[in-house]
């Protein structure tokens, strides 16, 4: 089969490799029919996440045609369509059982690489190094998808590749980026970072009852989307101080709720610093934007971060958050816990996820998917690649 593959720093290639095989009774094998390009993507692309291996087969968000199942598999069958979560999740320990997947205890055969990293081991994921499992990524034309009876979701009849596909990472990354937040009617939410899972994160802080949303980035495509849904742009390039600027906003208070949806290759006021530590290996990420939403957010707030970050970060402002009795919630998206309540509101029209969209290419285009999100070009927001 054609896939994607990690070839290097900035490199990646549509190689031949074989076809995935049914290693578990509880597998399935799905048939790719739509997979994107995710902006955690870009971490792998750039050289920020260890443990990558050339010819590792990329992609997390992927849906399509069950075509084999293992015996064990009891919920799908051959031919049934479906749209497949990002983390691997068995179902049965603690944290599949209090619906915390994406840390599931059992999904990720390298955890005591992980834990060697981050003390604990998060769950499997597709195709995003051997720190959560070396797993074959679904930029590919086939894909095997372990604990079938747990990940996959059927997609209803009549519901098109494009609005289902998000399920798989981003709509589910950023309403829990918003849930987090613990919305009350009245508040205003301010957003770092108006990419794909900023998108996401901002229409669902509308649907959970937001006031007011604030919406920072550099680029004016992204803010005129992010506009478009309603909230308000702020370029953080046209204002001395993003702290300033939202109090200014917020009437010297400051938002209710911040959300961090950049992660570790932050732009902003410090780059250059930050930059050259990450040269020097005083720190794995920049920052940036996640020491901007602490100091930023109101005395008692929430600070909810799901922009990725890999390892360790220099200037932490613990002061600014111990001080002022803030609240720091994290993760990657517990999807499986939102995929049918997001399902729901998709086919009740309260939201068309396939306004992120901008750019649908063959897989066979997948390197210039790469370079062309990466580098804003043609005002690229979100790439869907078509096996």
């Amino acid at each position: 089969m054609k896939a994607t593959c990690w070839m290097g720093k900035r490199d990646v290639r549509v190689e031949r490799v074989p076809d995935p095989q049914i290693l578990s009774p509880h597998d399935a094998i799905v048939r790719i029919t739509s997979t994107a390009i995710c902006g955690s993507d870009l971490h792998l692309y750039n050289g920020f996440v260890p443990t990558m291996e050339r010819g590792d087969i990329l992609g997390h968000e992927f849906m399509g045609e069950i075509v084999e199942t293992g015996r064990e598999v009891k919920t799908l069958k051959v031919g049934d369509r479906v749209v497949v979560p990002f983390p691997i999740a068995c179902g049965h320990c603690l944290s599949c059982e209090s619906q915390l997947y994406s840390v599931c205890e059992n999904s990720n055969p390298n955890a005591a690489m992980a834990e060697g990293l981050w003390g604990y081991s998060p769950s499997g994921i597709f195709g995003y190094s051997h720190l959560t499992g070396g797993y074959a990524g679904g930029q590919a034309e086939y894909a095997r998808v372990p604990y079938a009876d747990v990940g996959p979701l059927k997609v209803p009849d009549g519901m098109t590749d494009e609005q289902a596909l998000f399920l798989s990472d981003i709509f589910p990354t950023g309403y829990m980026g918003a849930e987090l937040c613990g919305i009350k009617p009245g508040d205003t939410i301010a957003v770092w970072g108006c990419g794909p899972v900023g998108q996401f994160a901002i229409r669902s802080a509308f649907l959970l009852g937001a006031e007011r949303v604030i919406a920072i980035d550099r680029f004016a495509y992204r803010l005129r989307m992010a506009e478009q849904a309603g909230a308000e742009p702020l370029d953080y390039e046209d204002v001395h101080s993003v702290l300033e600027a939202l109090r200014e906003m917020t009437g010297g208070r400051g938002p209710d709720a911040c959300i961090d949806a950049v992660g570790m290759e932050a732009h902003g006021l410090g780059y250059a610093l930050d930059r050259a530590k990450q040269a020097m290996m005083l720190e794995t990420d920049r920052p940036i934007a996640l020491r901007e939403a602490i100091q930023s957010c109101r005395n008692g707030g929430t600070v909810s971060i799901i922009g990725v970050y890999g390892g360790f970060v220099d200037k932490f402002p613990i002061g600014s958050l111990m001080n002022r009795s803030l609240t720091i919630k994290a993760g990657q998206a517990h999807v499986q816990r939102y995929m049918k309540p997001l399902l729901n509101l998709i086919r009740e029209g309260k939201i068309d996820p396939t306004f992120v969209i901008t750019h649908t290419l063959s897989l066979d285009d997948a390197p210039r998917g790469y370079e062309m999100f990466l580098n804003k070009r043609d005002e690229c927001m979100k790439v869907v690649l078509k096996t």
